[in-house]
């Protein structure tokens, strides 16, 4: 019977991979069978996937990466040798592969980690074998996404973006909600199952934002409205995709995705019904089944000279 969590978590059991001269945080399991790599969302870290890793650690060689900016990693001043956007972020997936993993693997995202592994496939195809993505992030603040809001709408999302480009007031702004009573509000809006919004879920998530650069890189990604869409990158991925989601998502709500399907790089989209923002860690069973599954299926119609082990 599958586990609800992972004994063994410990964020403290974290290994560190130095990328561009900076501290870069993960963690593993499983040693043999194809790779995976799991890339969390906007303000999660490894620990959002402690209930996946050690179940598709089973038959593959599973990573979960904290992005820099986030979770363990370094948190750099923006402009002092990292920007906090999809570019970035999709660089240090496709060079995690290159410099640890050592092989091509599959990449899957939650939230905004699906834009992420998205943006690395296109930018280092050689090293992805699938991309699977579960309640994608649709970036409705983006530039071209407020353009096509109500007036009201529109000039309230500007708004709200330029104040916080004050650091005295982003930084209260910031304040308020790192703690754990907001969090747990906050949580119990993604998740539709209140019972898994747990201490250690809030600990998982309010960790990190007390550590030096958290709020350098809030502000920076609240202000962040360019870059790629999710709809620009589909159609261009060079490998099989599959999407998941939630069907109770309030912050991505699934009317807006499904039309998704209809992209030829997309395999299937999946409902996932009664289910919130972050499907792995609400409902890892049928995550973690779906998962299995589609990596199977993908690695055994690989070509037989095709390098999936380390």
């Amino acid at each position: 019977m599958e586990s609800s969590t992972i004994d063994s978590y410990s964020p403290n059991s974290s290994k560190t991979w130095t990328w561009r001269g900076f501290p870069i945080c993960y963690q593993t399991h499983g040693t043999t069978g194809p790779a995976v790599i799991l890339v969390h969302g906007f303000g999660a870290s490894w620990g959002h996937w402690r209930k996946n890793l050690p179940i598709l650690g089973e038959t593959c060689r599973c990573y979960a990466i904290d992005l820099i900016g986030f979770g363990g990693s370094a948190k750099p001043t923006p402009g002092t040798g990292a920007n906090y956007t999809f570019e970035t972020w999709g660089q240090q997936v496709a060079d995690f592969c290159r410099e640890v993993v050592g092989t091509p693997a599959f990449l899957v995202g939650n939230s905004i980690g699906c834009v992420v592994v998205m943006q690395a496939a296109v930018d280092a195809s050689e090293w992805v074998l699938g991309v699977a993505a579960l309640n994608c992030s649709l970036r409705l603040l983006h530039d071209r996404k407020r353009s096509q809001l109500p007036w009201y709408r529109r000039f309230g999302a500007s708004f709200a973006t330029k104040i916080l480009t004050n650091k005295t007031i982003g930084s209260l702004f910031f304040k308020q909600i790192a703690n754990p009573k907001t969090v747990r509000r906050i949580l119990l809006q993604a998740y539709c199952s209140p019972e898994e919004v747990n201490d250690e879920l809030i600990e998982i998530i309010l960790k990190p934002a007390s550590d030096k650069g958290a709020l350098d890189v809030f502000l920076a990604f609240t202000r962040y409205s360019q870059g790629p869409l999710p709809e620009d990158l589909l159609p261009i991925l060079p490998c099989p995709t599959i999407i998941l989601w939630g069907t109770e998502d309030p912050w991505e709500p699934i009317e807006l995705s499904q039309e998704w399907a209809n992209f030829s790089t997309v395999e299937k989209f999946i409902r996932l019904e009664g289910v919130g923002h972050c499907p792995q860690d609400e409902a890892p069973e049928l995550v973690n089944s779906i998962l299995k599954d589609w990596i199977l299926s993908k690695t055994s119609s690989l070509p037989d000279n095709q390098d999936i082990q380390a």
